[in-house]
């Protein structure tokens, strides 16, 4: 589904932010990107949108994501921000989702369709006609999350979407995270939402994979998560 292959990044003539990475993303998988602040996730999920090019190749579906292919790419992708502000820009919920759709020739009538469906999904029909700087934090990141299923992407990519939310409102996002059946990539330093989510995890340090594999052997390993300026899952210390 996703495949990074010897991928390298420098922003300018700075030092390197990727180092010849490679890792490989199947269809359906969970992932969390984790890594102390500056280890080079947020350049990851900027390479696979083709916000920025390397060196190397990154295939989403077998299509190499490059200058040619970006319209295919991001119809592929859908990118959950870590500041809703930044993403939800009309003045509604219910126009924000009816944006992408229309704008990807969807008929007026099925963009309706998928809007109620998600909305439904989601339990927010509520939201639907709200004007988006009324709404609270929580619920704007949930609306977030929706317009980007409007857009009925094979992977979504979220960027800490538990920031900044309080403890109700960030379990409403995880579970709805948990349902989501798409291949989803989420980068977060919240640990704990990462081992709910999650079933692999890759350690980022300083551009390069440290560790890869099982969520729950990594997000256990004490000595590796501290050696990469990183503590254990509040869970998994208080049982300690």
């Amino acid at each position: 589904m996703i495949a990074f292959e010897n991928v390298s990044f420098a922003y300018e003539s700075g030092e390197p932010v990727i180092r010849d990475m490679s890792f490989r993303i199947e269809d359906g998988e969970a992932v969390g990107l984790i890594g102390a602040n500056g280890a080079g996730k947020s350049t990851i999920m900027k390479l696979l949108l083709g916000l920025v090019q390397g060196e190397g190749r990154i295939l989403v579906d077998e299509t190499e994501v490059n200058r040619d292919n970006l319209s295919t790419i991001r119809h592929k992708l859908g990118f959950v921000l870590q500041n809703s502000d930044n993403q939800m820009f009309m003045p509604t919920v219910y126009e924000d989702m009816m944006f992408g759709p229309l704008n990807y020739m969807v008929s007026r009538e099925e963009a309706d369709k998928r809007v109620d469906e998600i909305l439904d999904r989601l339990d927010l029909q509520h939201l639907k006609h709200k004007y988006n700087h009324k709404i609270s934090g929580g619920e704007k990141r949930m609306a977030a999350i929706a317009t980007v299923l409007a857009m009925e992407p094979e992977a979504i990519l979220m960027d800490e979407p538990t920031s900044a939310l309080d403890p109700y409102n960030r379990r409403i996002v995880i579970n709805t995270i948990k349902e989501l059946s798409q291949t989803k990539i989420i980068t977060s330093h919240d640990l704990d939402m990462i081992m709910d989510t999650c079933s692999r995890v890759i350690l980022i340090s300083k551009g390069s994979i440290v560790a890869d594999g099982k969520a729950e052997d990594i997000l256990s390993d004490k000595e590796l998560l501290e050696a990469n300026h990183m503590e254990l899952p509040l869970s998994l210390s208080r049982n300690g």
